[in-house]
């Protein structure tokens, strides 16, 4: 008999032992697969949430109540190089630095980093003002495919990211000092903790584009 502590043989208790031993098992099984499939990983690149919650910050927050009509538009081949011709013309340059999440075309494999990249032209003539945006990509390291996958970002980041641009539009179009103003700063709203960043596989780090305001 097994000690008084059991009071069954041995084998059964550990035929006990085992079943809880599977049971655990399951239930990890079962976790791994609710985390995968319903706790949001936003690894695609949604260009309709950009300019939803752009107009939303506009339209119901008033945050360019200037009274002129702003756009957003979309450029996947833009830099940051203004040439002397549009400076004149007004346009600006800003970077963002955001956190957002990527998945590999090739071998479906998940990465986030704290350090991509959104670039904005914008300016405002008359009374329309213009925004056009670039999301950077980054390559697998897995694969070392040279093939850029654009970023998913959660709608904090997105929210944050433009909210920062319209700090700097209230500066820059209508030289309003802006109380929102962090000093500067293009960094992420809450601080995230990923690998190191590998500037070889990254898209902006490659044609020269940091994480840094332009004004």
């Amino acid at each position: 008999q097994a000690p008084f502590l059991f009071p069954c043989t041995y084998r059964e208790f550990f035929f006990f032992f085992f079943f809880l031993l599977q049971q655990c098992g399951v239930l990890l099984s079962v976790f791994i697969y609710l985390f995968i499939h319903f706790i949001p990983i936003h690894a695609d690149w949604v260009a309709t949430l950009w300019r939803d919650t752009f107009e939303e910050l506009l339209n119901d927050d008033n945050e360019l109540d200037y009274g002129d009509q702003w756009t957003l538009n979309f450029n996947y081949s833009q830099t940051a190089a203004v040439t002397k011709e549009e400076r004149k013309r007004g346009w600006k340059v800003y970077s963002h630095c955001a956190y957002a999440t990527f998945q590999c075309g090739s071998c479906s494999k998940n990465w986030s980093s704290a350090r991509v990249v959104v670039l904005f032209r914008y300016r405002l003539r008359g009374e329309r003002g213009t925004v056009i945006m670039r999301p950077f990509g980054q390559a697998c390291r897995r694969c070392q495919d040279n093939e850029f996958y654009l970023p998913g970002f959660a709608e904090k980041e997105v929210k944050h990211a433009l909210l920062r641009l319209f700090s700097k539009v209230r500066k820059n179009c209508y030289n309003d000092e802006d109380d929102h103003d962090d000093n500067g700063s293009s960094t992420c709203s809450t601080k995230k903790y990923t690998k190191p960043h590998e500037a070889s596989l990254c898209q902006a780090c490659i044609m020269g584009i940091c994480c840094q305001d332009e004004d």
